[in-house]
């Protein structure tokens, strides 16, 4: 049986770029060079047929050690919970007042980049404090 080596996570969104460039942000990913022969990601998109323009982009963890994501364009809109998201670990290690604090305040600037707050989910003698988001498109994470 065959091991997995490589995992990507894949976005379906109606602004490709726009979505990427927050989880950029989100994340400290990058945008990775484009593809042989070209510039820019700006010169290789015009390069495709017009139905494929601005079809989709990725960024990529700048240490290797997390997923690309990928980012496509579909036609629907989101219309229901997502079925898989992103934990983004901020908290880890943080126990009450400091990981609640250590969470809104990433909550504070991810809203600031166009994220929304859903809700805060205090710890409860089981679970720790989380805070559940959505990005600039609607897509569930949340702050762990």
């Amino acid at each position: 049986m065959a091991s997995v080596r490589e995992v990507q996570v894949t976005f379906d969104c109606a602004e490709p770029e726009r979505v990427a460039r927050f989880w950029c942000e989100v994340l400290g990913y990058v945008v990775p060079p484009p593809p042989p022969g070209f510039e820019s990601w700006a010169d290789f998109d015009a390069s495709l047929p017009a139905e494929h323009q601005g079809s989709a982009f990725a960024c990529v963890d700048p240490t290797g050690a997390g997923p690309r994501l990928f980012f496509q364009r579909v036609p629907e809109g989101k219309v229901a919970k997502n079925r898989v998201h992103l934990d983004v670990r901020v908290g880890t290690g943080l126990v009450g007042d400091e990981r609640l604090a250590a969470l809104e305040a990433e909550q504070e600037r991810l809203t600031g980049l166009g994220a929304t707050h859903v809700r805060t989910m205090l710890a409860d003698g089981f679970d720790e404090s989380c805070i559940v988001m959505q990005d600039i498109e609607g897509n569930e994470f949340c702050l762990d």
